[in-house]
C-alpha cells in the first residue's frame, strides 16, 4: 500500500518544491478528490490521480508501455 499514496516529501521531491508548498498542493488535490466523493488523509495524495493531474498523465501512459 505504501506505494498507493505519496506524503508530502514525496511530492516536495517530485515538484523540486518546498514542503510547505507541496501541503498546499495536496490540499488543493484532497479538496478535488473529496468533492467527488472520496476519502481523504491529510497529508497524502493518491499517486496515480497526483501524476495525471500534476504531469497531464504521463505516469498512466508509462506503466501500460512497461
Amino acid at each position: 500500500m505504501s506505494n498507493t499514496f505519496m506524503r508530502v516529501d514525496d511530492v516536495a521531491v517530485e515538484l523540486g518544491i518546498s514542503k510547505s508548498y507541496a501541503y498546499k498542493i495536496i490540499k488543493k488535490l484532497n479538496s478535488t478528490l473529496k468533492d467527488m466523493g472520496y476519502m481523504t488523509v491529510s497529508g497524502r495524495i493518491n499517486k496515480k490521480y497526483f501524476m495525471e493531474k500534476i504531469c497531464y498523465g504521463e505516469y498512466e501512459n508509462k506503466e501500460r508501455k512497461e
